[in-house]
């Protein structure tokens, strides 16, 4: 899996509509850029890979709800129980043109999480990490004379400890039950769209660079990718994106005080599947993401699987 991820890092989306010139439509599943806050394995399961662009509209304004659901494991005995760890995240999130070949995405996440434990159930809310990411177009095709259209951007980004860094939730099994890291973090990210016609793939990879906050608490530093074969059916004043592929993500391990803390570590693999459906400004996406291969924490927390969905106004 770590051969994959090195091979894709390089790669990351945007999308392209063929007219007299190739409008970007930023199909882009799984724009990891610092998508959404962080992970599991990495702080508050936020979803990087659920992505941070519409597939329909280049610049946009929306809400988006998505769910997590884990099962983790203390792992001293071999019939130890398995507890359930249920994450929720209601995002308010943008991507805004602000200069020539340059858009700012923006992602506001408040989350709602809870999960079992050995004494009873607990529960968090509360606003997460405010993420901002400037994106650069590098490349577009220019003209509809080429058999394939490609698109390839480059970006930054921040993330700032707007969320509530719990550090008795840190020396849990899961330590990423929070509604923040308490760090500021940072990025860098790809994307690059090939399409012919009405078919394409979309790929894209982020790396996260992840600080120690207040509490001496350091999240490990995170890799997202993924890629995403669609197809763009668009009649009269309605469109529609169908779109499945692989998404993954890897996680370091974290530090406290210095020290490298065992069983923080992971990787995951997902099979991905979902929707867009637009009409004029307005639009709408469902994903489901499911693992087919993963290695969390030792093996002590298991990530069962994620939807979302969403609805955009275009601007």
């Amino acid at each position: 899996m770590k051969k994959i991820i090195f091979l894709l890092l390089a790669i990351s989306t945007a999308n392209a509509a063929v007219k007299d010139t190739i409008a970007p439509y930023h199909f882009k599943q799984y724009l990891l850029l610092e998508d959404d806050d962080c992970d599991a394995c990495g702080c508050s399961a936020s979803g990087g890979s659920m992505g941070f662009a519409s597939m329909l509209n280049a610049h946009f304004v929306g809400l988006r709800y998505f769910y997590q659901h884990y099962q983790s494991n203390d792992g001293l005995y071999s019939n130890s129980p398995w507890y359930d760890e249920q994450f929720n995240t209601v995002q308010l999130w943008a991507r805004i043109p602000v200069i020539k070949k340059v858009q700012l995405s923006v992602l506001a996440p408040y989350h709602f999480h809870e999960r079992e434990t050995q004494k009873g159930n607990q529960n968090l809310s509360g606003l997460g990490d405010i993420t901002l990411m400037a994106m650069y177009q590098l490349y577009q095709t220019h003209t509809d004379s080429t058999y394939f259209a490609h698109t390839l951007q480059v970006g930054a980004g921040i993330k700032m400890p707007t969320g509530k860094f719990n550090e008795a939730n840190s020396g849990s099994l899961n330590p990423s039950f929070q509604a923040g890291t308490g760090s500021w973090d940072y990025s860098l990210a790809a994307e690059y769209t090939i399409r012919h016609k009405k078919i394409g793939l979309n790929t894209m990879a982020q790396y996260i660079f992840k600080s120690a906050n207040k509490r001496e608490y350091q999240f490990g530093n995170q890799i997202n990718y993924a890629a995403t074969f669609f197809y763009l059916y668009e009649k009269n004043k309605y469109s529609l994106a169908p779109q499945f592929g692989v998404a993954a993500e890897y996680y370091q391990s974290n530090f406290q005080r210095g020290q490298k803390l065992n069983n923080t570590a992971g990787q995951i693999l997902f099979g991905k599947t979902g929707f867009e459906a637009g009409r004029d400004k307005l639009s709408f996406g469902f994903n489901f993401m499911w693992p087919l291969q993963q290695d969390l924490a030792g093996g002590n927390l298991k990530a069962i699987g994620r939807w979302s969905i969403n609805l955009n106004y275009g601007l």
